[in-house]
């Protein structure tokens, strides 16, 4: 982080991002589960959608057209359902937050990566299409 500070401007930061990085997307796992507060949800359980984006580090050679040269994406879709389906979670941030911990641990070629869960039959007196807690980790 660069730090500046002139007579009439205030202090202020500037973060650069020197490192290209690769993205990719799990979008809309769906998952059926008995997240949440109410003692109705951990009963009857409902269905969850779940987004994971995984930024990889810099560096990678996709020239060589190598599958050693990502992340499996079905090792991440297991690794997401074995996490969220494995505990019961009160708050969706608490399985977000799960979820994104697994993937660093597990999957050293990721640097950031964000997790939205989405919760579609939310207990509340509106029309929605769902509400969402997102979770952005970095190494």
């Amino acid at each position: 982080m660069m730090f500046a500070k002139t007579a009439n401007v205030p202090m202020f930061s500037i973060i650069v991002y020197a490192m290209n990085k690769t993205k990719i997307e799990l979008k809309d796992l769906a998952f059926f589960a008995h997240h949440g507060v109410l003692k109705e949800e951990a009963e009857l359980g409902q269905r969850f959608k779940v987004d994971v984006t995984l930024r990889l580090i810099d560096g990678l050679k996709f020239a060589a057209d190598s599958p050693d040269c990502t992340v499996n994406y079905v090792d991440v879709y297991e690794a997401v359902k074995e996490t969220f389906l494995g505990k019961r979670f009160n708050l969706i941030e608490s399985a977000a937050e799960a979820v994104a911990a697994v993937i660093l641990e597990r999957f050293r070629k990721v640097v950031e990566v964000s997790v939205i869960v989405k919760k579609p039959a939310v207990p509340v007196d509106c029309i929605c299409e769902y509400f969402s807690a997102e979770v952005t980790r970095c190494r």
